[in-house]
């Protein structure tokens, strides 16, 4: 499942809006937050997380590769490390398909 930017302009979120965003555990997401170092939340004095449009965005990709292709962590960390901005561009192809599929979709329920 894709994270979906909510209307508001909020510059942070709690770990837990983002791990119900992707329907994650809270630990998995500081799992990840160790074994992959471009997931840097903000910790506030208590130690509470906080995660920007950034680290959602790289949230999302993980997720995408070890989640919904399959990949393990070491597997989805070496395609990131060695072909980020391919992996990338990737992603956003099929995020688009996706929300084509959704929209043809909706308009085949409407028919």
């Amino acid at each position: 499942m894709a994270f979906k930017e909510p209307k508001s302009e909020k510059l942070y979120y709690s770990i837990g809006e983002v791990a119900e965003k992707f329907g994650l555990a809270p630990s998995t997401l500081r799992f990840w937050e160790k074994e992959f170092e471009t997931i840097k939340p903000f910790k506030n004095k208590k130690g509470d997380r906080f995660y920007t449009l950034g680290d959602i965005n790289h949230l999302s990709l993980i997720n995408h590769l070890v989640k919904e292709r399959g990949m393990t962590l070491k597997g989805a960390k070496t395609k990131i490390k060695e072909n980020k901005s391919e992996t990338e561009h990737t992603y956003e192809i099929v995020q688009k398909l996706q929300q084509i599929k959704e929209y043809l979709l909706e308009i085949k329920e409407s028919l």
